[in-house]
């Protein structure tokens, strides 16, 4: 059990919880508030167990919790699925993975992105590299093909084309930082040990304020959805949508670009699709 990394997750989900919609607890205004969030002894109350248990908790001095008392925290603190099987794996409930867990990419999931096509897709893994890949992806993203395999990571890509290649669409400014940050929080902890992915994330961190930011704000709430704007060399600047979706049974992630149906960015890819095949 990590319980530095469980404290700090805790008291993160306790302090984003707002009063008002948290019911058994009392309104701002009724008493003063100094902390943000819920107090301790609410959360406590809300779960069933005793207040002096739950400060250990936060305090990182209590003994690993039983999975009825992960389960009661849940609810008290409102986490979503992903939230509570994070909690799980920091409590030590759910036994870490290994290199012997990651399998390669299913047959089925390389005809999935020929289907896909003209739709621009790939599949990455849980440290973010860009596992397998369609030919419009190729067409898409300039010398993509000519990466080398160890920089072929959507975060290092981010990093070295940011600016020029790929940027946020007005008004999602820092969502893709903060996407990456919960995918790879959560990927930490399934894989503790995994070195790769510590100098990935440490690297990331020090080159956005964004990460960092989302970093330790603890987030592991998928961020399924991104505005981006592609400047392609010839075919200019396309408005897309990044969709991430989980392959079932894997650590295997889709991504797929798409545009607004009927727009010139749609008609831009389709071309791009016509040219990659």
């Amino acid at each position: 059990m990590s319980r530095r990394e469980l404290a700090d997750f805790l008291r993160h989900r306790r302090e984003a919880l707002r009063p008002e919609r948290s019911p058994g607890t009392h309104p701002p205004g009724r008493r003063a508030r100094r902390t943000p969030g819920l107090r301790r002894e609410e959360v406590a109350a809300l779960a069933g167990v005793s207040v002096s248990y739950y400060e250990r908790l936060e305090q990182a001095r209590a003994p690993r919790p039983s999975p009825e008392v992960l389960t009661t925290l849940g609810t008290a603190l409102q986490l979503s699925t992903a939230e509570r099987e994070h909690l799980a794996r920091l409590a030590g409930q759910v036994p870490p993975g290994t290199d012997a867990d990651r399998q390669p990419v299913p047959d089925e999931a390389h005809r999935l992105l020929d289907r896909l096509a003209p739709t621009p897709a790939y599949l990455v893994d849980e440290r973010q590299d860009i596992v397998a890949w369609n030919a419009e992806v190729a067409a898409l993203i300039p010398g993509f093909e000519q990466v080398h395999a160890a920089e072929r990571n959507t975060v290092r890509l981010a990093i070295r084309l940011g600016g020029t290649f790929c940027q946020a669409a007005q008004g999602a400014e820092g969502e893709f930082a903060r996407q990456f940050a919960a995918q790879l929080r959560a990927a930490s902890v399934r894989y503790p040990a995994d070195r790769i992915l510590g100098e990935l994330i440490n690297e990331l961190a020090a080159h956005s304020a964004e990460f960092a930011a989302g970093w330790r704000d603890h987030d592991v709430r998928p961020v399924p959805t991104l505005r981006k704007v592609l400047r392609h060399p010839q075919l200019g600047d396309l408005e897309v949508i990044s969709q991430t979706l989980l392959l079932p049974g894997t650590d295997l992630q889709l991504v797929m670009y798409q545009a607004e149906p009927g727009s010139p960015s749609a008609a831009a890819l389709a071309r791009l699709g016509a040219r990659g095949r």
